[in-house]
C-alpha cells in the first residue's frame, strides 16, 4: 500500500496524536517512515511566541539578539531531541524510520520534502482554528492538500 510516509510532527498534543496515527498507519504495510519537524516563527511552541520584548527591534540590540538566538537554539535542540525519541521508539516497532527538521514555511517545505523523499502519504495534524483565522492567518493542512503530490492525511485537533 504505502511504501514512504512523511509524518509532519511538532511539540504539542497533537503532534503525538499524528505520531501515534501514522504508527497505526504504518502496521497496515510496513512503510519507512520520515519524520519531520519545521522550525518556523509562525508555529504556536515558536519562542517567539513567548520573548518578553515582542514589538522591540531586537536587531538593535547585541543583548536581546544573543538572548533570543539562545531561546531559539535551546528549542531546535529539544524539538529534534523530540524527533530522535519519537524515531527511536517507531525503530523499536521495525519501522525503517529517519528524522530530520527543517527551517522555514511549514507548508512548503512538507510538499518539498515529501516529492524529495518520493513519500506515497504525508500524515500531518490539523490544530481547527475558525474559517476566519485560517483566512488571515492561513493553514498549513490546507496547504499541502492543495500543493503535495501524494495523499494526506489529517489528523484533526
Amino acid at each position: 500500500m504505502y511504501e514512504k510516509i512523511l509524518v509532519a510532527i511538532d511539540t504539542s498534543a497533537m503532534g503525538d496524536r499524528v505520531f501515534d496515527i501514522a504508527l497505526k498507519l504504518a502496521k497496515i504495510s510496513n512503510p519507512s517512515l520520515m519524520l519531520v519537524h519545521i522550525l518556523s516563527e509562525e508555529a504556536e511552541e515558536s519562542p517567539i511566541n513567548y520573548w518578553p520584548m515582542i514589538g522591540t527591534d531586537i536587531g538593535t540590540n547585541p543583548e536581546m539578539m544573543k538572548e533570543y538566538h539562545q531561546l531559539w537554539e535551546k528549542f531546535e535542540k529539544q524539538c529534534l531531541q523530540m524527533l530522535k525519541s519519537k524515531a527511536d521508539k517507531a525503530k523499536e516497532l521495525g519501522f525503517n524510520t529517519e528524522f530530520t527538521q527543517i527551517r522555514g514555511n511549514p507548508g512548503r517545505e512538507i510538499c518539498k520534502l515529501a516529492q524529495k523523499c518520493n513519500a506515497d502519504l504525508i500524515v500531518m495534524g490539523r490544530r481547527g482554528h475558525s474559517v476566519f483565522s485560517e483566512l488571515l492567518l492561513g493553514s498549513v493542512s490546507n496547504y499541502v492538500i492543495h500543493r503535495a503530490h501524494c495523499s494526506v492525511h489529517i489528523v484533526q485537533d
